[in-house]
């Protein structure tokens, strides 16, 4: 484990910590349009602040809220609350984001933490992912799942045609609102799925957990599954909404 995944870890832990003390009204509060386009929360930013205090020595970071922050050859892309209106609504589905790409243009460390439970999960290249607790030292592959049920469904709620089609195909799925974590835990879900268009700082760490996995990144869809005929039966899904689209158009 590096410095920086140190450092990356000690971030998420001073923020868990901070949110155990119960949530502060002032958090709630909504700020200013951010960088990838939606309004900021003050814990947006307080979580931002965090990040770069432990990462901004090592470069510059890329975060949703507030831009480009510091300098450095290496680029840090953050999302600093991963499902944001479900913290804001005290649903325990969200977290953080970190990527970091170095000088040559290569992504060489990823981590993605669900606050709410304290799962963590480290992406470095050439190792196997390794998923562990907050406040703990050990870290483990993700435990398999061959038997499992459900797919995550990100944006679910804007593709009413294709949900009906998934439904009529037996492919069960939940939506639960942070498009970073659902992919962390597509080692152990049937599928994850993301329609609609999409923003670096949503996918640069979650995409770099799915390795070993069939990934399907398009310009207006993502799915990630272990399984090479549910990425099928999906695409074909897609296919056919679209169709049906331009027919009615």
């Amino acid at each position: 484990m590096n410095d920086f995944i140190r450092a990356c870890i000690a971030a998420n832990e001073e923020i868990a910590k901070a949110l155990e003390k119960g949530t502060d009204a002032l958090l709630f509060e909504k700020t200013k349009v951010g960088a990838g386009g939606d309004v900021s929360s003050r814990l947006d930013l307080f979580a931002e602040s965090v990040f770069v205090k432990h990462l901004g020595s090592f470069g510059r970071i890329e975060s949703e809220e507030s831009g480009q922050i510091g300098e450095g050859e290496a680029q840090i892309i953050i999302d600093p609350i991963d499902g944001s209106s479900n913290a804001l609504s005290l649903f325990p589905y969200y977290g953080t984001s970190v990527a970091r790409v170095n000088a040559e243009g290569i992504l060489d460390a990823a981590v993605v933490c669900n606050l709410a439970n304290g799962d963590i999960f480290i992406k470095l290249p050439g190792e196997k992912l390794q998923q562990g607790k907050l406040f703990q030292n050990e870290f483990n592959e993700p435990q398999d799942a061959p038997a499992s049920e459900i797919g995550l469904f990100e944006k679910a709620y804007a593709n009413p045609g294709l949900v009906a089609m998934m439904d009529a195909s037996g492919l069960k799925f939940r939506a639960p609102g942070a498009i970073a974590l659902s992919l962390a835990y597509a080692h152990t879900v049937r599928f994850v799925l993301f329609v609609g268009p999409f923003r670096i700082y949503d996918f640069a760490a979650g995409l770099a957990l799915c390795e070993g996995l069939e990934v399907v990144v398009e310009q207006d869809y993502v799915i990630v599954s272990k399984d090479k005929n549910v990425v099928a039966l999906l695409e074909d899904l897609i296919a056919k909404v679209k169709t049906i689209q331009e027919e009615e158009a």
